[in-house]
């Protein structure tokens, strides 16, 4: 079945990769595991068989025809027909908290896909991804990074994450124009924010990131959305603790929860 780059689709064909996958994933005979673009089963044949449940969603019509007649006499495995963005993860089990999620995923999606995991809610209990290694770099990038950014923050106020391996572009067929590499994501439990609450960091992240060449107070005052004056600036400065003469980039992301808890949660009536 040839790859459709209209899905961005790149088979996972080295089998030591595929192994230390699984073994990230690290779901045992009670778990239930849901597993993101199968494409032709790499990953979906070490699972099944040795967890309570497999789902694997997968896009491709074509794809989801041919696991659905694959594995139609294993009752631990479902195969639906579905595109992960849409899907509502914590309706496929009865402890979706538990969950364990792993994916071989399209790079073009990778950002929208991420935060529809991360807001999902219960959190499923730790997600396994390849991603495209530059973004895995931004991803796990320290404040002060080139590469530290929106996403960085946004990923990490919602969960631990870790970089686990880089894999080289020839573990793929067809073989893909970049390298990638595997990270695990443990959400916070309990989680840290509301919903509310992280689209308001989201916001300040990308008001200030779209800018990170000016200082904070700067970006604050001349933001419609925030609209500060030299007062409030000095205000929120006493609050939060921080030099907003900064730019955006060295603040981590526990700043930038401290500085959204001032701006909005905190200046609300």
């Amino acid at each position: 079945m040839r790859p459709k780059r209209s899905l961005g689709q790149n088979f996972l064909v080295d089998p030591n990769i595929q192994r230390k996958i699984v073994d990230a994933v690290g779901a045992g005979p009670d778990d239930v595991v849901v597993e993101i673009g199968p494409g032709r089963g790499a990953l979906t044949d070490h699972f099944a068989g040795s967890v309570r449940g497999l789902v694997a969603v997968e896009l491709d019509d074509d794809l989801a025809r041919a696991l659905q007649d694959r594995y139609a006499q294993r009752d631990e495995v479902e195969i639906r027909h579905a595109d992960a963005l849409a899907l509502d993860f914590a309706a496929l089990d009865t402890e979706p908290e538990r969950l364990r999620v792993v994916g071989n995923i399209p790079y073009n999606i990778t950002t929208p896909l991420l935060f529809h995991l991360l807001d999902q809610s219960p959190l499923p209990a730790r997600i396994v991804l390849m991603v495209q290694k530059e973004v895995a770099d931004r991803i796990v990038a320290p404040p002060g990074n080139k590469t530290y950014g929106a996403l960085s923050v946004g990923v990490r106020t919602s969960a631990r994450v870790e970089r686990l391996f880089n894999v080289s572009r020839s573990a793929f067929r067809p073989v893909p124009d970049v390298a990638s590499s595997v990270i695990s994501l443990e959400p916070f439990r309990p989680p840290r924010l509301t919903a509310a609450q992280h689209d308001d960091v989201r916001t300040l992240t990308r008001v200030a990131f779209g800018q990170r060449r000016k200082q904070l107070q700067k970006i604050l005052r001349t933001t419609p959305e925030y609209d500060l004056d030299t007062a409030d600036i000095e205000s929120l400065e006493g609050t939060t603790g921080l030099d907003l003469t900064a730019r955006p980039e060295t603040l981590s992301p526990d700043q930038f929860i401290a500085l959204a808890r001032a701006l909005r949660w905190e200046r609300q009536p």
